[in-house]
């Protein structure tokens, strides 16, 4: 058994855990734990809580989220208040809320989740108790409304959700305009039908051309700031690459570990994937991005991630 089958094991006997606990679990130092930790959350075999005890997050796997309950008694006083009102009403209607515990909503992710409930082309925003059942919410929305009939009830889509639904759909959409393509030209003659295709091929490579357009961006960055490449490893074929580089300076040149990544946002997690693969290479490290940072990463950035750059290319 590996290490990452080691944490997946002793997580699934204890529940959420910290970072410390997993070093201690498999005998290694907290970095080497923490790169596990980042990549079994890249996976999607982990996922990571908003709420931190002594500073650090916990870690648990998915079907674990009411565990998480018992460390409530880390939140500070105005999200433990509004965490007891939602656990005891399970539904909260936005805007019937003071603004700071509309705020104080939004702060308590692992626990408050938004829903958007669509009814009589009026749409309203809920905020549902984690492990509230969807029966139980839609009888609470209905009684909240004061309706008879069911409301639409729409959870929020994240973004990267967004993102592959678009993706799908496109998808769908090439195949029925090539098939509907195919059709038209089954009832032409062979030879202008042959004549047409090869003129079609080469438009079906727009979408590698984008993708190739982000690296292309990094490495005039690289050549426009003087900066050599000494190695280069691909995480994810046109949207995720690791560099080592060296940079110059009056003190001579410097090595850095290099992260570029093509995302349209660059969330805290990423920033701290990146900042724990630099200390396990004991380098300083760069992350760059055609994207924006978040209002959390940028915050985590200034605050929290010392030795760690970030370039919008």
């Amino acid at each position: 058994m590996d290490n990452r089958d080691k944490i997946l094991a002793f997580i699934e006997r204890k529940g959420p855990v910290l970072p410390v606990q997993i070093g201690k679990e498999i005998s290694m130092n907290i970095l080497m734990s923490s790169a596990h930790l980042a990549e079994l959350t890249d996976s999607k075999k982990l996922k990571i809580s908003s709420l931190k005890v002594g500073g650090s997050p916990l870690y648990y796997l998915p079907g674990q989220e009411a565990m998480l309950e018992k460390f409530a008694v880390n939140l500070n006083e105005k999200e433990k208040r509004a965490f007891d009102l939602l656990s005891e009403q399970k539904i909260l209607k936005d805007t019937e809320q003071t603004p700071l515990m509309r705020v104080t909503l939004r702060e308590i992710k692992d626990f408050a989740v938004p829903i958007y409930v669509t009814y009589n082309e009026n749409k309203e925003m809920f905020w549902k108790w984690h492990t509230a059942s969807d029966e139980d919410v839609e009888k609470l929305i209905k009684t909240k409304l004061n309706i008879k009939e069911e409301p639409k009830v729409e959870p929020e889509i994240q973004k990267a959700e967004e993102k592959k639904i678009v993706k799908e759909t496109e998808a769908k959409l090439s195949k029925a305009q090539q098939a509907s393509s195919q059709d038209s030209e089954d009832k032409k003659p062979v030879k202008e039908s042959a004549e047409k295709q090869k003129t079609l091929r080469p438009k079906e490579k727009k979408p590698k051309k984008e993708k190739s357009g982000f690296m292309s961006d990094v490495l005039k960055f690289f050549e426009k700031n003087s900066i050599d490449v000494l190695s280069t490893d691909v995480i994810k074929k046109n949207s995720e690459v690791d560099f080592m580089i060296e940079i110059p300076s009056i003190m001579g040149n410097l090595q850095y570990y290099c992260k570029a990544k093509d995302k349209k946002t660059i969330t805290e997690n990423d920033l701290s994937n990146a900042y724990v693969k630099a200390q396990f290479k004991k380098m300083p490290v760069i992350l760059i991005s055609a994207g924006e940072l978040t209002l959390k990463a940028q915050e985590m950035l200034k605050n929290e991630l010392k030795g760690l750059s970030f370039k919008k290319i």
